[in-house]
């Protein structure tokens, strides 16, 4: 599984554990709902600042998601 794949599992995960929807994390972060699910399917990279948004969305670290 790529690094992309593994940041997508990761953050699906940390989304049910909140109890989020996709919808309710992309409003968080400022983004289009579409753009999170292909996040989530580790189709696309997210920018820094997309990335801190999300994060803060899901109230996790970054150590939390990220697989390095």
């Amino acid at each position: 599984m790529g690094s992309q794949q593994q940041i997508g599992k990761n953050l699906k995960k940390a989304r049910k554990k909140v109890g989020l929807t996709q919808e309710q994390v992309a409003e968080k972060a400022g983004i289009h709902v579409s753009y999170y699910s292909r996040i989530e399917r580790g189709v696309v990279n997210m920018s820094g600042e997309v990335q801190e948004n999300i994060f803060k969305a899901l109230k996790v670290k970054s150590s939390d998601v990220l697989p390095y």
